[in-house]
């Protein structure tokens, strides 16, 4: 499936996009038809989501077959794509791309750290900061080397502590779109002080457009004895031209050796997102340093479109905030 959050005729809403994503379905609506007490949003179904698969998966083949009602379908087109979780219970990012950590360092006169061979790391970001498709608002400080973030993020389905990588993945919902919007001057700064990055990364994260779930993935599935891979091509434009091509398959860290670390002595909870962290090439920081771009940064009017594989295009647009 394809979930979103969306908004049509001013309400904001919860389904799935049908078929070839001319439609959306409100499943809460048709939840709601059924006698059954429809969750909210899509994190209420997330919650919920081992007591109501089921009948949302029986919801979404009777919609695709053109059994639905047309008060329960909306124009995709003509509606307001949210992010699909537009506020997670938490969000974490990881650093999972040896090429993105071994190039970065390289740029700054430093040799590889050793320590990213031995275990996975990650740092929580703001999940009250969270924008889907379209504008994202920026301040006058955050425009001093803007940049974005090409990855892939998990969306976490059941409740988990001290998971191994062996069955983390069972505790995986689905896949979207991340990027993280960093302000490169600010970021430099405060982590100087060897702690963050706090205000270089708070203001803002990228999710979408739709979150897959990963039986739409199998095919694409590498499976290996420390969790999934997945053979997704991803690829970042800017203003219509491609700036970064990589592959989610070349994480060095699996997602389910990222959610082992994360559940070391910590419950995960549904809804809970992860980011894979920044692909090779997949931002501005590592291409100028590589000379691949010249001191190229974002402004106000520049558009950033990442596409991932199956996962859809995650269109923005930067603004200056008012």
């Amino acid at each position: 499936m394809k979930l979103v959050t969306f908004v049509a005729q001013g309400v904001e809403r919860w389904g799935a996009l049908l078929g070839g994503s001319a439609k959306a379905l409100d499943l809460g609506a048709a939840l709601a038809s059924r006698g059954l007490d429809a969750p909210r949003s899509l994190l209420a179904f997330v919650e919920r989501s081992a007591e109501l698969e089921t009948v949302v998966r029986a919801c979404v083949a009777e919609a695709d077959a053109g059994g639905a009602p047309a008060a329960h379908l909306f124009d995709a087109a003509s509606s307001r794509l949210l992010a699909p979780l537009p506020r997670p219970p938490s969000m974490r990012d990881g650093y999972a791309f040896r090429q993105h950590v071994a190039t970065a360092r390289k740029n700054r006169g430093l040799e590889m750290i050793p320590e990213f061979d031995q275990f996975p790391v990650f740092y929580f970001t703001n999940h009250q900061a969270v924008t889907g498709p379209g504008d994202v608002e920026v301040e006058p400080l955050h425009l001093d080397r803007l940049d974005f973030e090409l990855e892939a993020a998990i969306v976490i389905g059941r409740e988990g502590r001290n998971l191994t990588a062996a069955d983390a993945d069972a505790h995986v919902l689905g896949l979207t779109i991340m990027n993280d919007w960093s302000a490169r001057e600010l970021q430099l700064q405060e982590m100087k002080l060897s702690l963050g990055p706090a205000k270089g990364k708070d203001f803002a994260t990228s999710l979408g457009p739709w979150l897959v779930t990963l039986d739409e993935l199998e095919s694409a599935r590498i499976a290996g004895p420390s969790g999934s891979a997945w053979d997704l091509t991803m690829t970042a434009r800017v203003n219509g031209v491609e700036v970064s091509r990589g592959n989610l398959r070349d994480m060095t860290w699996t997602f389910a050796q990222i959610v082992e670390r994360a559940s070391y002595g910590v419950t995960l909870h549904p809804g809970d997102v992860i980011g894979s962290g920044t692909v090779g090439t997949g931002c501005f920081l590592e291409l100028n340093g590589s000379k691949l771009t010249h001191d190229q940064w974002l402004h106000p009017g520049d558009e950033v479109e990442l596409s991932i594989d199956r996962l859809g295009t995650l269109a923005n647009r930067i603004v200056r905030a008012r």
